[in-house]
């Protein structure tokens, strides 16, 4: 699910905000951590400091210690406070210090300083409730850490709300223009200027840019052939009038049919880019359908249909697209690829497929474009045909997809 998505844009600023109260916690702990445990030291060493001048002037004027109080040699005396000692004295001082951690949970501060005859004076006091304190405080500071991201990340997660529902907003209205909605506009009125709302603007900007081109272009495609068809039909009866047995007659006759049948390719692109092309449907039987639509295309017997028994089912679709879609694929498969071309309808499924070269890399990759027939091995022609088929499938409201077998030639293929 998108809510849950650890690479969503609200769990990375989420992330982000846990890892800076984490870090500021770490800082806040460390700070106070050392401070306390400087004031523990302190109150250690004033407190052994305290005990130990007392037993020393009890020691001196009455020669006896108390049972806590330890008498040893040098020898005895352990060698970490007897090295403290040892500076103090050339420091000037008389009393040594060290702190000892015997177990994990065992802490001692000692104190020690010299007597009269020789030997060193020890006092040592525990320090387990001081250093407990500190683990309690460590331990209450990582639960009230805890507590803390168990609040602040989902409402970190809750804040970059209104932020990813327009980021997705403007997505959603991205992907619709490039679904061929140029009307579509992402739009952020009443909202602060920031950031997303200036790619917002952007964006708008860009897809108003983008339709104004484009009804350009299709205004011009569509003046172009509309001028070009009355000399046209000039250019055809004329043709039509002259001779059938002069070899230049019939191939002016052939280039005339070929520029007629351009111009109405491109007046049929220029009617089905504005979007008012509608769908007459019918009932039709697809499989005797297509095979009567490719035998009137006279293409001999290098095109086959083949409808499987039991598929020859009705379907509601409008038969004249149908043979629009049909002729341009066969007649786009003998052109450019190979015989045989084999035409199967299978239930509401009809495939196209030669035995040539297969489709370019580029067309399986974008689709067909006007003017562009990929590469040379291809043949020649003007990239039209695939063309209207596409947009005669998306009047349709069908599924076109080109694809090349695996054992050669290119393979289209219409869901209806």
């Amino acid at each position: 699910m998108r809510l849950f998505n650890p690479r969503a844009l609200r769990w990375k600023i989420a992330a982000l905000t846990a890892l800076a109260c984490c870090s500021v916690a770490a800082v806040i702990a460390f700070l106070v951590r050392d401070d306390n445990r400087d004031r523990l030291i302190r109150v250690g060493r004033e407190r052994v400091t305290a005990e130990l001048e007392t037993s020393a002037e009890q020691y001196e004027r009455s020669g006896s210690r108390r049972p806590a109080v330890d008498l040893r040699t040098p020898d005895e005396t352990p060698a970490p406070l007897l090295r403290d000692l040892a500076e103090q004295r050339r420091a000037g001082g008389s009393i040594g210090i060290w702190y000892e951690v015997d177990k994990p949970n065992r802490h001692w501060m000692w104190a020690a300083t010299t007597v009269d005859d020789g030997k060193i004076l020890i006092v040592r006091t525990d320090m387990y409730l001081e250093e407990r304190s500190l683990q309690l405080q460590d331990r209450s500071i990582v639960t009230a850490v805890l507590v803390a991201l168990a609040v602040v990340v989902p409402l970190a997660a809750l804040a970059t709300e209104p932020i990813i529902r327009r980021l997705s907003h403007g997505a959603r209205t991205a992907r619709a223009i490039a679904d061929g909605d140029l009307d579509a506009r992402i739009g952020s009125p009443g909202r602060a200027r920031d950031e997303v709302t200036e790619m917002s603007a952007a964006v708008d900007e860009m897809a108003a840019a983008l339709q104004r081109r484009l009804e350009n272009e299709r205004r011009f495609t569509a003046d172009v052939a509309h001028e070009l068809r009355t000399p046209l039909m000039g250019l055809v009866t004329t043709a039509g009038l002259l001779p059938d047995d002069d070899e230049v007659a019939l191939l002016l006759r052939d280039r005339v049919r070929a520029l007629n049948a351009l111009v109405e390719d491109l007046l049929e692109i220029s009617r089905l880019d504005a979007g008012i092309e509608r769908a007459d449907l019918d009932t039709v039987p697809l499989g005797e359908f297509v095979t009567d639509v490719v035998r009137r295309l006279e293409a001999g017997p290098g095109v086959v249909v083949t409808v499987p028994a039991g598929d020859a089912v009705p379907v509601e679709t409008d038969p004249r697209r149908v043979e629009r879609i049909v002729v341009n694929l066969v007649a786009n498969a003998r052109r450019h690829g190979a015989e045989p071309v084999e035409v199967t309808v299978t239930g509401n499924r009809i495939t196209v497929r030669d035995h040539g070269p297969g489709f370019p890399a580029v067309l399986l990759a974008e689709g067909p474009q006007r003017f562009r027939t990929g590469t040379s091995d291809r043949g020649s022609g003007h990239g039209l045909g695939l063309t209207v088929a596409q947009g005669q499938a998306g009047v349709l409201g069908a599924r076109l997809t080109f694809a090349n077998a695996p054992d050669g030639g290119a393979v289209a293929t219409l869901d209806l």
